[in-house]
This record gives C-alpha cells, sequence and structure tokens, in this order.
C-alpha cells in the first residue's frame, strides 16, 4: 500500500501521484489541507522519512517567511507548532511505501519508493524525463 499526503494544486504533487498510479498502485490520497496534521502524525512522517521539522519546512509559497519562521533561532517545536496550526507549512508530497517514507521533491524521488517502475516515458512537472520509451530511469 502506498499513502500520499497530496495537494491538489501542487504541480509536483500531482506529477508524483501520476507516476505512483503510472506503476500500477492505487494510492491512499490524503489531501492534508483538508484534514490537517495532528502531531504524532508529523513527528511520525518525519521520522520514518529522516526529516527535522526544519527540512520539512515549505519555504516558498506558504506563510513561512511572514511568521519569521525562517529566522536561525526558530525551534523545531516552534515549526512543528505553526505547521499543526497552517497545515500549507509543511512540503510536499510525503509520501509511504512498504519501501519507507520520503519528502518527494523533486518529483522522480518516488521511483524508490514503487515497487514496479511506470511505463514510459514519464516526464517531470517541468517537461525534464525521467522514464524514458524503454521504461528506463534517466539520471
Amino acid at each position: 500500500m502506498i499513502v500520499i499526503h497530496h495537494n491538489p494544486d501542487c504541480g509536483t504533487s500531482r506529477n508524483v501521484l501520476a507516476i505512483i498510479e503510472a506503476s500500477g498502485e492505487v494510492p491512499v490520497v490524503i489531501e492534508y489541507l483538508k484534514e490537517s496534521w495532528s502531531r504524532p502524525q508529523l513527528l511520525g512522517l518525519f521520522a520514518a522519512a529522516g526529516l527535522t521539522p526544519r527540512d520539512a519546512l515549505r519555504e516558498t509559497k506558504s506563510p513561512a517567511k511572514q511568521m519569521g519562521l525562517l529566522e536561525p533561532g526558530v525551534s523545531d517545536e516552534e515549526i512543528l507548532a505553526a505547521m499543526l496550526e497552517h497545515p500549507v507549512l509543511v512540503n510536499r508530497p510525503i509520501v509511504c511505501s512498504p519501501k519507507g517514507v520520503r519528502l518527494c521533491r523533486p518529483s522522480e524521488l518516488v521511483l524508490d519508493l514503487l515497487e514496479k517502475m511506470p511505463h514510459g516515458p514519464l516526464y517531470k512537472e517541468d517537461g525534464e524525463m525521467i522514464i524514458d520509451e524503454k521504461g528506463l530511469r534517466i539520471g
């Protein structure tokens, strides 16, 4: 089973979802902006992915800068509290599979979490090819 913490308004998140589906998987899709996060959930995801709250903080297209969260003295606990209040602060997509948990930015990182490579060609949201016509991973 694959779970994707997804934002349908994000090109990278949409692309990761498409790659998962192209591999033949039917993922559980959690739209975290609608469902929000719980503290144990975020801590568990971050621990499994080897991330700190600062590592997972979405710095662009989020209120992180205006909230002062990019300053060097801000603690992980403060960032985590802000993420719980403002789910958009968590970078996405975060994908969970039997092979591990990963923040899939750039989108081709999801390939490491799949049991089966999707058929190609497949492209990133910027048009760069990541799976060729023969189904081989590029790069």
